[in-house]
């Protein structure tokens, strides 16, 4: 059975044009987490590279590995070694020409407890996603793991309240939603705070529908898209961190600041969970009768 609390621990960092760096950082960042209590770490999304997807290179293919792969292998003893479940965004070479943007989930024993392939691909100014990203082929997914039921998407899944309602359906606690978001710097004066208020009520409101914890994790820095010294044309992104763990109410329990590394640190209370459902039961007056129009793009 699984505890009735767990911790989970979201890891906020700054990724530099060192691939090998970003994954020593990141090892370290579960290192203090697990000194923290936490027994979930998520880490961002792409988090071993600055976001290469600012430009299209058919030579940044090269930085995908397969899974299992070195850098898995190395999560996976990470995971092991600090007795924590973790939440790792890879990209991810399933085979020649194939590729995706893969969420990992590493049990606490170290073995990969399963996938999950990104869903939604944007292809927008500065984030090329559809060149690289083939879209996720294993539908939405809830996993158990030693500390409890997870579900987890990917960036920008979040828009989406589908993924997140059937992650949600599959009996998941929390939604862990790695992410690469930022300003466009020409954009951030005149758009800025409304984007951001957007992207944190969107997540939030997921919470409140399905009666789960969301866990927000997201870079934080500005990235030109340098991979080993060769940068991206353009005037970059700041990504705007404020990385937020929410209750299954929309409650923010723990925010970080838009500017700084952080590691943020959250309970997630399956009583807690029950009793807010119990008094806000979405779930139970849903009419499945009436949705199968939703598989339809427009209906006229």
């Amino acid at each position: 059975m699984p505890p009735e609390k767990f911790r989970v621990a979201l890891v906020q960092m700054s990724c530099g044009p060192e691939p090998e760096q970003n994954l020593e950082k990141a090892i370290s960042r579960v290192a203090d987490a697990a000194g923290r209590g936490a027994q979930v770490v998520c880490l961002p999304e792409l988090f071993q590279t600055q976001y290469f997807c600012q430009r299209e290179d058919h030579a940044l293919f090269d930085l995908a590995e397969p899974i299992p792969g070195p850098t898995s292998e190395r999560l996976a003893a990470t995971a092991r070694n600090y007795g924590v479940v973790l939440i790792a965004s890879l990209f991810e070479k399933r085979a020649a020409g194939v590729y995706h943007n893969t969420a990992a989930i590493f049990d606490s024993d170290g073995s990969l407890r399963g996938l999950y392939r990104k869903m939604h691909i944007p292809d927008d100014p500065l984030y090329y996603e559809k060149f690289y990203f083939t879209p996720g082929d294993l539908g939405f997914r809830a996993l158990d793991t030693s500390a409890g039921r997870l579900g987890t998407l990917v960036c920008w899944d979040q828009w989406y309240p589908e993924g997140a309602r059937l992650t949600a359906l599959q009996g998941a606690h929390i939604l862990f939603y790695p992410t690469a978001i930022g300003w466009h710097p020409a954009e951030k004066a005149e758009f800025g705070v409304a984007q951001h208020d957007a992207w944190r009520t969107i997540q939030r409101a997921h919470a409140i529908a399905n009666g789960v914890y969301v866990a927000v994790v997201n870079r934080v820095g500005f990235e030109t898209g340098n991979i080993r010294g060769n940068s991206a044309p353009g005037q970059g992104l700041e990504f705007w961190g404020g990385s937020f763990f929410c209750d299954p109410f929309g409650r923010v329990l723990a925010e970080a600041s838009h500017d700084r590394e952080e590691i943020l640190v959250g309970d997630v209370d399956l009583k807690a969970l029950e009793e807010i459902r119990r008094n806000w039961p979405f779930l139970r007056d849903r009419r499945i009768d009436a949705y199968a129009p939703i598989t339809n793009r427009l209906i006229d």
